[in-house]
């Protein structure tokens, strides 16, 4: 076989298995009374929950958090989004469903231990940076949460600063201090 056959052969069968590689990810939207949520789906759970106020807007922030899927508006994924839809006016009631979490070793550390914090409380960065098993700043605790595309399923906005104030939330303030209000009033 000549070098350039079995250059051929080798770029094909590249190609195919890079092909086989890109991951399917089916999302869509729901209405609550905060906004429109994104929820997206890969085959090992929910991949992501943004919100926001723009179908347009929300889906180009799903495009950014995974460059390398081949996204797909699906129709399969209402009973999901129904899901978080009830819970996001509901906080109370839970949110029972399977996540496909997404990070650094750092970042896992931190959305675990969000997610311990129950429902209605807050939280400092610092304290979730202390209560790590590993080292960790209030800083790295704020990007963690800046990172997070989970939203509600790992629980960001139930982070303060150090005296209580709300401060920074990827889908804005007023969201937060809702979610906050919402979750305490339950």
């Amino acid at each position: 076989m000549s070098d350039t056959k079995m250059k051929g052969k080798i770029m094909n069968a590249i190609a195919v298995q890079a092909d086989t590689m890109i991951e399917d990810i089916g999302f869509g939207f729901g209405q609550f009374s905060l906004g429109t949520v994104l929820v997206a789906a890969s085959d090992k759970g929910v991949a992501a929950i943004l919100m926001g106020d723009d179908q347009t807007a929300l889906t180009r922030e799903l495009t950014s958090a995974f460059p390398g899927a081949r996204l797909a508006d699906q129709a399969g994924l209402e009973d999901m989004t129904a899901k978080v839809v009830a819970f996001l006016d509901a906080p109370h009631k839970g949110l029972e469903l399977p996540l496909d979490i997404r990070g650094n070793a750092l970042e896992q550390a931190i959305w675990q231990a969000l997610r311990a914090v129950p429902s209605g409380e807050t939280i400092t960065y610092g304290q979730i940076a202390k209560a790590l098993p590993v080292p960790a700043t209030a800083q790295e605790v704020g990007a963690a949460c800046a990172a997070n595309v989970l939203a509600v399923a790992i629980p960001c906005h139930r982070v303060v600063k150090a005296d209580g104030s709300i401060s920074g939330y990827r889908w804005g303030v007023q969201r937060k201090r809702n979610l906050i209000n919402r979750e305490a009033a339950a």
